[in-house]
This record gives structure tokens, C-alpha cells and sequence, in this order.
């Protein structure tokens, strides 16, 4: 070394460099049970054999626990060549100590034991075209107390014994055994010498480590973090290729964090500019929607934004589909369900042909061509689909129900919607719906009245998820109990499963969230409620009450272990179901988040 070098080197020695800020404190490697790095303990586990038949992975019950734990694995592939010319010679050898062998019953058995052993081995490697490996599996885990480190080493202890895995603490190694279970791949021969075994490739799958649940779809949203292993989630839930649809349930008591994860969705797919409509009962969305500029109706009495059951939309059935007025009775049919009760087929029958009627009087039949005007423009006459304008309205199909005595009884409960507290279902639609997200109140509906707002909101948000097939967007029904529960009727629940078995053609995805498990398995035994959960590939479980439990637990493969675990989930936890896999979910949320659903002043 030159003096030029070596006053640079000298230069240096006095320099704060990175190790400098790395490294410790100090290192205590006093006491053989364990090292103290800092005021912290660690102390590690060797494995040093294990079943001879396994087939289960061994590490997951240990991965599956909330420990804090490091695990290294080496595997050191050997020459098959050498392998196999090694156990032949062996073979030999046992086989003719064998043949005159006049020791005991027990070093017999032994021996013919680990004979047996390496003929198996040695077919493996020249006719299934195995590999012969060693292995070494080291665990390290670490407490600031020394007390909490004793029990979480016989807590490791525990479980892999009972997995048939023989250990042994690493005492008088713990430095090896720490620095193993380093980033480094230092394997020190001290370890090897316990720990190491044979192992044929087919044996190495038992030792996979990632064993607990992830998922990280590649243009999925962030979701939360997997409680078990602290892995990210992200979700992709238009994925189709992955998912047979992207439909949700989203379920729990109220307090648990359903309606603040629910938002959190939003606001997420609001960034990635997709379509989003959703109905408010409660009111929760408002200053959400504020804060996201959206577009916010109101329905109800204090209202100036109205919209028309009767409309017929242009969107309402695709360029290829014929059918607008039969499509838009059976709509029709749902909604006066909810108004006039429970009606037999004869009154069916003629609530249609006054509906018919109805839509005759303004030139509109079943063919389609009677949807379309004529309008006079500058450039010439052309034909536009009609306007809410040229739709009856409640007030025409009423004064027609007046005709006809077997009608009068419908007239009547059609008194509030005319004259009454609910006159402002008696409007032409007065608005345009050219937002990407739209909220639509109907909290001033009143709890008996809020299932005729959110009939008819969902019934506009249908036809606005039909009208291009290439756009992502999603509908949310909020206490969706009302439309399928006791209080709805089959027509509103068979056109609220149809959403959710079919949205999925338009790019669509239907979210269900409710609190009252209960009553969305309350009518027709339940079969509307299995419907939609059957066809929604994620749901999510916030924390449940026993009785709610009981019930989900008929329509889904809940574990006893997950019933559980619903039961004790805190505020912001939950079990997310998103295909096959089962996922502990801690719901995960950046301060900028929280704070514009917070409706902190922020907005985008």
C-alpha cells in the first residue's frame, strides 16, 4: 500500500460510516441459552428430524400462529451419481451382514430398518427422477423479556412436536444458530452437524413456508393486511380471468367498520375513475360524496329532484335487445308489489293491462319504434328516443285505476303517492346523470318508505350499469334487507338477484352490505339471500353476533375455528372470503384517507 492510500485509509477510520449507524449498541453473547442485542433476547430452535412419512407442509401450524418468529431453510443438493454409487455400496454391505448376522431380534430390525431406507432412496434417484438434498431448518424468536422469550420457545415447542418434529434449543450455538437465521446464507458447520437429514425433492414440498393465505392481485386496490402473517392484500375484484364475478357482501354489527370500509372502497375506486352508484338509507355517504364531487340526489319531502317510475330509458336494454315496454312492466310489476301488497295472479293480470293502457295513451306500445320521436332540427327531421316528458306519470295510472271498479282498491293505496306525504314520486325526472359517482339519499323517506326510494333508484342505477358494456362501474345497496327481506316481496328480490347474476356481462359489480343477517334470509326461507352471497366472490365478515353467526353459518363454510374468530374480531378486523381463500383482514387506512371520509375538509 502506498503512504497515499494509506493516509486516505486513515482518513476514513475516522469517518461515521453506514455500519456505524447499523450496528448495535452491544452484543451480549454471555449466557448460552440465548444473545442480548440491545435490551432485546433471541434465542433459536434447531429441528433435527423428522417424521419418515410426511405429507403435510410441517411449518404451517407454527407460520399460522401470531409468534414472532425468523425461520431459515437451507437445502444443499447432492451429486446423484456419488449418492447412488454410496448406497449401493451400503446395500451390499447390510444386505450381507443380514444373511449372517446372530445378533438380537431388536439390532436385526434396526438394521433391516435403514436397508429397506436405502433401496427406496436409491430407486427414487435412477427411476422417478428424484434429487437427494440436505436439509436444515433453524427458528429464532425474540422478546425485550426474558420470561415472555421461556414461554414463546415452549409455546414453538409445542407445535412442532405435536407436527412429529424432533428439536433441540440451540444452546452454546445461539450465535451460529442467530446469524442462520440472517439474511446472510451463513449455514455454520457447528448447525449442520445437528441439524442436517436427507431429503428426497418430493419431501422438500412439505417444507414450504409461504403456507398462510395472500393475496396480491396485479392491479388489485390495497384492501388491509393478513392478521397472520402481516402480508398486503390487494384486490382485484374486476379480475375476471381470476373471480367469476365482482360482486361483494359486506356484513357485520353496527360499530364494527362495514360502512367505513365501505367508503374506503369508494374513495379507492373513485381514484381509478370507476363508476359508482350507490343508495343511501342511512345517510352516510353525503359528505363523502361531497368530498369526492360527486353527485348527490335526495328523495323526499324537502326535495326538488325527482324521478319517474315510469320512464323507459334508451339504456335500459342493449343496442341487439327488443322488448322496452314488456322490459319495463315487469320493473313496474316490483314496484307496485311494494305499494299494493302481496297480489294474486287475476289482479296481475290487470294491473298489466292498465299499465298497457297507460303507456298507449302516450303513443308507446310494444313496438320499439313507438319509444322514438321526430324532431325538427336545422340540418332536417330526426328521430330521438323520448324524453320523461313524453312519459306518464303516477297521476295518469291513478286517474286510470279510477275507471275501473276492480281497480278502485289500488286507487286508493295510490292516494299518498298523488296527494300526500309522498307527492314527490308523482314528478317528471328533472335531472341529468353524468357523474361518475352518484349517491342517492332517501334517509327523509321515512323507515316504512325507504323501500320505494331505493326500488327506484336501483332501478335507474341498473339501466345506467347496462349502457356500455367496456366501462367498469359498481352499484351499492345498502341495507339491502329492505329489498329481499320479509318486509320486500319475490318480484323485488328476483330483480335484485338478477343484478347480482348478471351484472357481471356489464362490467358490473353489486355490492350487498347489512348489519341485519337475519332478515335478508327471512323470505322464501332464505333462498334470495343464499342467492346473492352464492354470487358474490368476495365477502367480507366484520364482527357478528352469535345468533347472526348461527344463521351464516347455514349458507357458507364457516370453520369452527372462524365462527370464532367472527365473534371476536375488533373494530376494523375481518374475515374476507375472496374466492377459496379465507383471510383474517385488518383493515389498513393513509391519514389523507381518513381524513376526507371523515369529511376533515379535504377533497379531490
Amino acid at each position: 500500500m502506498n503512504k497515499k492510500n494509506k493516509q486516505k485509509l486513515n482518513f476514513l477510520e475516522g469517518t461515521v460510516s453506514n455500519n456505524d449507524f447499523l450496528a448495535p449498541s452491544y452484543i451480549s453473547l454471555s449466557n448460552p441459552k440465548y444473545i442480548e442485542i440491545d435490551n432485546v433476547y433471541f434465542s433459536s430452535i434447531l429441528i433435527i428430524n423428522y417424521y419418515r412419512e410426511q405429507n403435510e407442509l410441517i411449518l404451517k401450524s407454527l407460520i399460522d400462529t401470531n409468534i414472532d418468529i425468523n425461520i431459515s431453510i437451507f437445502y444443499e443438493k447432492q451429486d446423484n451419481y456419488k449418492a447412488i454409487r454410496e448406497l449401493t455400496y451400503h446395500i451390499g454391505n447390510v444386505g450381507a451382514d443380514l444373511k449372517t448376522s446372530n445378533q438380537n431380534k431388536q439390532d436385526i430390525d434396526i438394521v433391516a430398518f435403514t436397508y429397506n431406507d436405502a433401496k427406496y432412496i436409491r430407486k427414487e434417484l435412477q427411476i422417478n427422477n428424484e434429487d437427494l438434498y440436505y436439509l436444515y431448518i433453524y427458528i429464532n424468536t425474540y422478546s425485550q423479556d426474558l420470561k415472555e422469550l421461556e414461554n414463546t420457545l415452549n409455546k414453538i415447542e409445542g407445535i412442532l412436536e405435536g407436527r412429529g418434529l424432533n428439536i433441540r434449543r440451540a444452546y452454546f450455538r445461539q450465535e451460529q444458530a442467530y446469524k442462520a437465521c440472517l439474511p446472510l446464507m451463513e449455514n455454520n458447520k457447528i448447525l449442520k452437524e445437528v441439524a442436517k437429514r436427507n431429503v428426497l425433492t418430493s419431501g422438500l414440498i412439505c417444507t414450504y413456508p409461504f403456507s398462510s393465505s395472500a393475496i396480491f392481485d396485479e392491479n388489485g386496490i390495497f384492501s388491509g393486511i393478513n392478521i397472520y402473517n402481516n402480508s398486503l392484500i390487494f384486490i382485484d375484484r374486476y379480475n375476471t380471468q381470476k373471480y367469476k364475478n365482482a360482486n361483494m357482501c359486506i356484513f357485520g354489527t353496527s360499530g364494527a367498520g362495514k360502512s367505513f370500509y365501505t367508503k374506503l372502497l369508494i374513495l379507492r375506486y373513485r381514484l381509478l375513475g370507476i363508476e359508482q352508484y350507490i343508495i343511501d338509507p342511512e345517510r352516510e355517504y353525503n359528505n363523502l360524496c361531497k368530498n369526492l364531487n360527486g353527485a348527490l340526489l335526495k328523495i323526499g319531502p324537502s326535495s326538488n329532484t325527482y324521478i319517474n317510475i315510469f320512464d323507459i330509458r334508451k339504456e335500459s336494454l342493449e343496442d341487439e335487445e327488443q322488448g322496452y315496454l314488456a322490459n319495463k312492466i315487469s320493473k313496474l310489476m316490483g314496484f307496485f308489489n311494494l305499494i299494493f301488497g302481496k297480489i294474486n295472479e287475476e289482479e296481475r293480470a290487470i294491473l298489466e293491462e292498465k299499465i298497457i293502457e297507460l303507456y298507449e295513451i302516450k303513443n308507446i306500445n310494444f313496438d320499439d319504434k313507438s319509444l322514438y320521436k321526430e324532431v325538427n332540427y336545422s340540418t332536417g327531421i330526426e328521430l330521438i328516443f323520448k324524453e320523461s316528458r313524453d312519459m306518464p306519470i303516477l297521476e295518469d295510472f291513478y286517474n286510470i285505476l279510477d275507471k275501473d271498479e276492480k281497480t278502485k282498491i289500488f286507487k286508493i293505496k295510490l292516494i299518498p303517492f298523488i296527494k300526500g306525504s309522498l307527492k314527490f314520486f308523482n314528478n317528471y325526472t328533472n335531472i341529468e346523470l353524468n357523474n361518475k359517482l352518484i349517491v342517492a339519499d332517501v334517509y327523509e323517506l321515512g323507515e316504512e318508505n325507504l323501500k320505494y326510494g331505493m326500488y327506484l333508484f336501483t332501478d335507474l342505477f341498473w339501466d345506467k350499469i347496462k349502457k356500455d358494456r367496456k366501462i367498469k362501474k359498481a352499484i351499492y345497496l345498502d341495507e339491502i334487507w329492505r329489498l329481499i327481506g320479509v318486509t320486500s316481496n319475490k318480484d323485488v328480490a328476483s330483480f335484485i338477484y338478477k343484478i347480482f347474476k348478471t351484472i357481471r356481462k356489464y362490467g358490473g359489480s353489486s355490492v350487498a352490505i347489512t348489519q341485519d343477517i337475519s332478515d335478508i334470509f327471512s323470505l322464501e326461507n332464505g333462498s334470495y339471500g343464499k342467492s346473492i352471497l352464492n354470487n358474490s366472490s368476495i365477502k367480507t365478515f366484520f364482527a357478528l353476533e352469535e345468533e347472526n353467526i348461527k344463521i351464516l353459518e347455514k349458507y357458507t363454510n364457516l370453520s369452527e375455528k372462524e365462527k370464532i374468530e367472527i365473534k371476536s374480531l375488533k373494530r376494523g378486523e375481518c374475515l374476507t372470503f375472496v374466492g377459496d381463500e379465507h383471510i383474517l383482514n385488518r383493515i389498513c387506512v393513509a391519514d389523507f384517507e381518513r381524513e376526507i371520509i371523515e369529511n376533515k375538509n379535504n377533497s379531490i
